[in-house]
């Protein structure tokens, strides 16, 4: 995990999921996953849309041309846990490449976060958006 992840996850914790510096006043989890090859445990901080249950995280990693590693992780094992606040729960997600639904969750949280439509635009990709339902 990289020292920047570390030291979000750490303010994270400490502070009841409130971050500052790039993600200040933007709803964050910490996604869990298996990794893909590893097996291993891996923890992401993303910013996230609430949508109805159901919680969104959008693959933009910045607006590299390539996929990051925690959604492909996802792709192989949709058995996920997210932190919110203080509060830790079970999930499963599901990779939306394409379609009506991807582009409407997408295109909410570009809407709110213009960054998003800047990342797509610089990124050689569609950005997948994966939607994560409580279990």
């Amino acid at each position: 995990m990289s020292d920047w992840n570390t030291g979000i996850i750490e303010e994270f914790r400490a502070n009841e999921g409130m971050v500052g510096g790039h993600f200040q006043g933007a709803p964050i989890t910490l996604l869990h996953t298996t990794g893909a090859k590893s097996g291993a445990e891996r923890i992401n901080p993303l910013m996230y849309l609430a949508d109805g249950d159901r919680f969104v995280v959008f693959a933009s990693k910045g607006g590299h041309d390539f996929h990051p590693h925690w959604m492909l992780n996802i792709e192989a094992n949709p058995d996920v846990e997210m932190e919110i606040g203080t509060e830790r729960f079970k999930g499963r997600g599901q990779v939306l490449r394409e379609g009506t639904e991807r582009d409407r969750l997408f295109n909410e949280q570009a809407g709110r976060y213009p960054q998003f439509a800047e990342y797509e635009k610089k990124a050689a990709r569609t950005i997948p958006v994966v939607v994560i339902e409580r279990v």
